[in-house]
């Protein structure tokens, strides 16, 4: 071991040129102790059980655990909190703190994510597929759902609420709440969440983070009529397009029942017959149809949204066949014929 290396010898290698690593010795009777903050007990470590880590490398930077240490101590930290595979690497800051004469800060543990698809620890190094900051807000999640999402995947309130801004969680935490077990991340949870402080958005606050988020892609006054049309059905903002985005451009039409023909040129003259464009005409226009004919609501309206959206799903649709315009609505029932 590099530890039994007379001291005379090592540093005639250096001299010689060899490269060489500074390591800490941990004397192997010594005993290391301290209170877990977020486990809420003593751990101990037996010296002999600790390695002798690289404090500075060949290349003469220090290793995280030689920075870190020196860091707390010039920024004069009081509580240092890691993840818990960082436990056993704790025995070795103690020590440090202690050669360099300096108090030893509160020290504190917590749970790590496990991943879903591995059921193993999540890596920041696999920031791809369902994880990532950058990941989540390409995706059109809001910065607020995603901290409150984490925050409670770590610390549990005492009165099971759910929704908290950051300055909420800083007035309400307390370390009892700070959860010890490693939760599973669950992507529908943040889904949620993301719906949920979406539908607490302004109208107009949703317009314009579709408009951000899109870059402008589609017109302004469009994206502020269609906002509270989807903001019930969203749950992140890339879900807009695929919602929406026939208002904007044609999609391939879907027969969807087996009365798809009958439904499509009845809507066609009922639709032609409008003079002014608007939510009741068409409302009045198609439902007299529908009970003209005998034709099931449903059925008609959802061959309505195949010949029109592409889609079975649809914000609420009549309201869209106003920016769509009579004559685009029309080409598109009469192209969903061919």
């Amino acid at each position: 071991k590099a530890r039994n290396t007379p001291l005379g010898e090592s540093l005639e290698r250096v001299k010689a040129g060899e490269s060489y690593v500074v390591r800490v010795k941990i004397p192997e009777d010594k005993v290391f102790e301290y209170n877990d903050w977020i486990l809420k007990k003593k751990i101990r470590f037996l010296g002999k059980e600790v390695p002798d880590m690289i404090l500075l490398k060949s290349d003469g930077y220090p290793t995280y655990h030689l920075a870190v240490v020196v860091d707390d101590i010039d920024m004069k930290i009081s509580h240092v909190f890691r993840g818990q595979e960082w436990i056993t690497s704790t025995p070795i800051h103690l020590f440090l703190y202690e050669a360099f004469g300096a108090e030893i800060p509160e020290i504190g543990h917590f749970s790590v994510i496990i991943d879903p698809r591995t059921r193993k620890k999540f890596s920041k190094r696999d920031m791809t597929g369902l994880f990532g900051v950058r990941t989540w807000l390409s995706q059109g999640y809001l910065p607020e759902a995603i901290i409150n999402y984490l925050m409670l995947l770590g610390w549990a309130p005492k009165d099971n609420r759910e929704i908290f801004s950051l300055n909420d969680f800083i007035q309400a935490f307390d370390q009892d709440g700070v959860q010890k077990a490693n939760p599973v991340f669950n992507s529908e949870k943040l889904d949620w969440f993301n719906g949920q402080y979406i539908r607490m958005l302004s109208d107009k606050e949703l317009a314009d983070k579709i408009l951000d988020f899109y870059k402008d892609k589609y017109p302004k006054e469009t994206v502020y009529y269609l906002s509270p049309l989807v903001k019930s059905r969203i749950r992140k903002l890339v879900e807009f397009e695929s919602l929406a985005g026939y208002v904007f451009e044609r999609r391939k039409p879907i027969k969807i029942t087996g009365n798809f023909k009958a439904h499509i040129k009845s809507a066609i003259d009922a639709l032609s017959e409008i003079y002014d464009w608007n939510k009741e005409n068409i409302d009045n226009a198609l439902l007299g149809k529908i009970k003209e004919r005998g034709f099931k609501t449903g059925d008609f309206f959802m061959d309505l949204r195949g010949a029109i959206a592409g889609s079975r799903v649809t914000p609420p649709f009549n309201e869209t066949l106003i920016p769509i315009g009579k004559k685009e609505t029309l080409e598109r029932l009469k192209l969903s014929l061919q």
